[in-house]
């Protein structure tokens, strides 16, 4: 009579450890997605490369669309008009909240942006999406010691949005996104998010600034050279302007 109870015991045991390995299982197939992203050329000009590799969770997002969103400190800033060009040309695709930017505005009056960027697949991998987009860093306050400033880009959210698959929700979680699927499917489309490696290492972009003990030395040699150059303006055309030598006494 006793073995009765122990052995059903053992028997839910099992079941339990069992249950425990899939879910384990389960959630190590999900994380197996992986992220990086690196910042090409040099200077305040540069190309935000995004790279994306599905794993084993690719194989139920066949025919989605895959994007990255990522949101940009404000210290570096993508120019809209430059987007609308590249798109215009089929070379990228992006989606940018808020979409009107002021590209002159300085580091420090700036906001953050968010940016969802439609990744293409990678031919040389599969399940592999990739995509680039160019990024602009803003001036910054002088500096009291150090000669950079450092804006770090942090890794970014990966996304599908799926029209017919309908995504496991183990590993795929429903995302609220404000921006259309870029397939040609019509009809009721759902973003999905998938939780993945964060990126090897952080982006980081270094962006020179001047020192706060040169500002004296730079205002008085911008007045000088602003001076100068006016008066040289104004003495071509005094010269070879069509003006009387009384104007230009005056």
């Amino acid at each position: 009579m006793a073995g009765g109870p122990r052995r059903r015991g053992e028997a839910v045991l099992r079941a339990g450890l069992a249950a425990l390995l899939c879910v384990l299982h389960a959630q190590a197939a999900c994380r197996d997605a992986t992220v990086t992203q690196e910042l090409l050329k040099e200077g305040f000009h540069r190309d935000l490369l995004v790279k994306v590799e599905l794993g084993v969770v690719g194989e139920d997002a066949g025919g989605c669309t895959v994007a990255a969103r990522t949101r940009l400190p404000p210290g570096i800033y993508v120019d809209p008009y430059e987007l609308a060009s590249l798109q215009q040309h089929n070379l990228t695709k992006a989606v940018l909240i808020p979409d009107v930017i002021d590209v002159e505005a300085p580091e420090y009056v700036a906001t953050d942006l968010l940016v969802l960027l439609y990744m293409e697949p990678d031919p040389r991998c599969s399940r592999c999406f990739r995509a680039a987009l160019p990024v602009h860093g803003r001036y910054h306050r002088p500096a009291e010691e150090s000669e950079e400033a450092l804006v770090v880009l942090k890794s970014p959210e990966i996304l599908v949005c799926c029209c017919e698959n309908h995504l496991s929700a183990e590993c795929w979680k429903p995302a609220e996104v404000e921006a259309p699927c870029s397939g040609k499917n019509v009809g009721p489309c759902q973003w999905y998010s998938v939780t993945h490696k964060p990126a090897y290492e952080e982006s980081i972009l270094h962006v020179p600034v001047g020192l706060r003990q040169h500002s004296s030395l730079v205002c008085v040699v911008t007045l000088l050279a602003t001076v100068l150059c006016s008066s040289l303006i104004l003495a071509a055309v005094c010269k070879y302007g069509h003006f009387s030598p009384m104007t230009c006494s005056e």
